[in-house]
């Protein structure tokens, strides 16, 4: 898939300028979106991400349409079980709710300018030594068990990593809430705690994106695609945030659904390098016969595990709330 420069300028731009058009829209009047406001915008995005699909499977073939759609809901699902932790970064900070579209606005830049950085240098890697799927994959395979076997408290329990705590330290800051990251203060410029959530945010996203961009060229090679699935999931998020926030509790089982997820694309990423394989000590440096999982059995895969969890989850919560269960504990 041979993309042109001006093409890659292009989606650059239109991203730049929608979320810099939601930073004026959003400092300019601090408030807490409405149901109708977020669903709306949300469905926006939604349909922008349908839309561009089609396009690209009526421009470059059902291959890369496929690849697209299964990366965007890849993306999508893990964005959603991050929610949780972005829950809990408002809460350690006490981030008052007007405040709160601000701090994500940031955060999801912030998260969208280092997946870019991660998708061209995996890209590169990827380019330059095939090998590097054995290690995506073994990574993920090693994510889902993690995820897997994780309990609920250790989300709970999260605390600022050392670079957010450095910023708290260092940073000259003022206790006063407002929309934007600086403010003067007796004069001098000093950071509000917007500031420091949004570091938080960034910060946490950082490692978020250590499984999702695995995970996404799991399924496909195409460094555009790659890009364009992780901004359509990261551009809806801030809206899914306050559209979804009661919902997410009652996603009890999407960990372990994420995790069910993860481990098939690290599969799909052995079994891929195994069939491309140039290390010497496995089969003499010769490409191994084995079955490779199509990108179509990946996106109904994806559907189901989704489907399934979203599904058992829903059920499981209603069972335990008519019987006065708390289904996350």
């Amino acid at each position: 898939m041979v993309v042109p420069t001006w093409v890659w300028l292009l989606t650059l731009a239109v991203a730049a300028a929608v979320l810099t058009f939601d930073v004026i829209m959003v400092a300019r009047r601090p408030h807490v979106p409405t149901t109708r406001e977020v669903s709306i915008t949300l469905g926006i995005y939604v349909a922008a991400a349908v839309i561009f699909g089609i396009a690209l499977w009526l421009t470059e073939g059902g291959d890369r349409g496929t690849e697209f759609f299964a990366g965007w809901l890849t993306e999508y699902s893990l964005s959603v079980d991050n929610l949780f932790i972005f829950i809990i970064i408002m809460a350690k900070f006490s981030v008052p709710q007007k405040f709160q579209q601000t701090a994500l606005l940031w955060g999801i830049i912030i998260a969208i300018v280092l997946r870019t950085i991660f998708i061209f240098v995996g890209a590169a890697a990827i380019n330059q030594f095939a090998w590097v799927f054995y290690i995506f994959g073994a990574f993920l395979i090693y994510t889902a068990v993690k995820l897997a076997t994780g309990s609920d408290d250790e989300e709970e329990d999260w605390e600022p990593n050392g670079v957010v705590k450095w910023f708290q330290k260092s940073v000259p800051s003022t206790s006063e809430w407002s929309s934007k990251l600086f403010t003067k203060e007796n004069g001098k410029r000093v950071a509000t705690p917007i500031f420091i959530v949004v570091v938080a945010l960034g910060m946490t996203d950082l490692l978020f994106a250590l499984d999702s961009i695995p995970a996404i060229y799991g399924l496909t090679k195409e460094p555009y695609i790659v890009l364009t699935a992780n901004l359509f999931a990261l551009m809806g998020l801030r809206q899914l945030y306050f559209l979804i926030g009661g919902l997410l509790k009652k996603l009890v089982y999407m960990s372990l659904g994420l995790s069910v997820l993860l481990a098939f694309i690290g599969v799909k990423l052995i079994l891929h390098a195994l069939h491309e394989n140039t290390l010497p000590f496995i089969n003499g440096g010769e490409q191994v016969a084995v079955p490779e999982i199509s990108t179509v059995f990946s996106l109904g895969a994806i559907v189901v595990i989704l489907g399934v969890t979203t599904i058992a989850s829903l059920w499981k919560s209603n069972k335990d709330a008519k019987a006065g269960i708390d289904s996350r504990h």
